[in-house]
């Protein structure tokens, strides 16, 4: 499925060549996430990346966020073209008028659409090396760090029920802050944490103590009805092999209130830069065209006809 490389940067400058005189300045606004999220960090790397990517033509102004949710209420209040990062299954959902949007009149949520994908949630369940622990079965009589609150410790909760394992598995309630000390000192096992691959914290844990991840079976996967996640072997100090996990895809989208010339600049210049921002940010490296399939719902005209352009593969559901 993957296009090869050289093909596609040899499209990407094409289309650049033959983009035509330059457009008046385009502001845009992004909501991502709080300001201590990695998801935050990414919203600033993109808007340099999109400036530098368009020679100034694009000006994004980065605003704090309380996450995917509010980013989707506020979609229909925004004065100026606006892009905001979420989970496609909180689009699917508010779309439906289901959930957390279920007192939400839905039709105001039908003029979202999606433009690129970014690097995914995954989870890891990051053990310390003494605790033995390589998969789920192995957690049975030993304590987890996780921060109450987040998407994290909500996800980790609902892996020790669904692999049968409450009661077994002694959850502490301490800030993600702490874990690097709680492990290092043996108050704690491990620790829960979700964010993309290689996530900057577990990179430093690995580097100062020994851990282990825990890998997934492919049931154990299907259980969470999340999406497999695989995290290459040597991501991570000491962890030659594979680690398979889940995660939550994450996409970048806008409305249709954005007009088709804006939204194709911006998801040109996005996969244009894409490679850019690798350089400085490797979990940039883990988005390519795979990751298409995991967009739910409709492509904004303006991406699509750039999709179209590059021979991206697109399902009928999403044009």
């Amino acid at each position: 499925m993957n296009l090869p490389t050289k093909f596609l940067g040899m499209c990407i400058a094409s289309l650049l060549l033959a983009a035509g005189p330059a457009r008046a300045e385009v502001q845009i606004t992004l909501k991502s996430a709080k300001p201590s999220s990695s998801y935050y960090k990414m919203g600033e790397q993109l808007a340099q990346a999109l400036k530098a990517g368009s020679q100034g033509e694009i000006i994004v102004t980065l605003g704090e966020s309380a996450g995917s949710v509010q980013n989707i209420l506020d979609a229909e209040s925004q004065e100026d073209d606006y892009i905001f990062t979420s989970p496609p299954v909180l689009v699917s959902l508010a779309q439906q008028g289901k959930a957390m949007f279920a007192d939400k009149d839905n039709s105001d949520f039908g003029s979202i659409r999606a433009l690129f994908p970014i690097p995914s949630l995954t989870m890891h369940f990051v053990m310390a090396q003494e605790a033995g622990s390589l998969t789920f079965s192995d957690l049975d009589g030993k304590s987890l760090l996780m921060d109450n609150g987040t998407f994290a410790a909500r996800e980790g909760a609902k892996y020790i029920k669904l692999f049968g394992l409450e009661g077994k598995v002694s959850v502490v309630d301490t800030e993600l802050s702490g874990a690097l000390e709680a492990l290092k000192s043996g108050k704690v096992d491990g620790f829960v944490m979700a964010g993309s691959w290689p996530a900057p914290m577990v990179v430093e844990v690995s580097e100062e103590t020994g851990i282990n991840l825990l890998t997934m079976d492919g049931e154990e996967v299907k259980k969470t009805k999340r999406t497999r996640m695989v995290i290459p072997g040597g991501t991570y100090a000491g962890e030659d092999d594979a680690i398979t996990t889940t995660s939550v895809p994450m996409v970048v989208y806008t409305t249709t209130e954005m007009d088709d010339d804006t939204a194709y600049l911006l998801t040109k210049t996005f996969w244009a830069q894409k490679k850019v921002m690798a350089r400085s940010a490797a979990w940039w490296e883990g988005v390519d065209d795979e990751l298409m399939v995991n967009i739910t719902g409709r492509l904004h005209p303006g991406a699509l006809k750039f999709y179209n352009e590059v021979r991206f593969p697109i399902a009928e559901d999403q044009r």
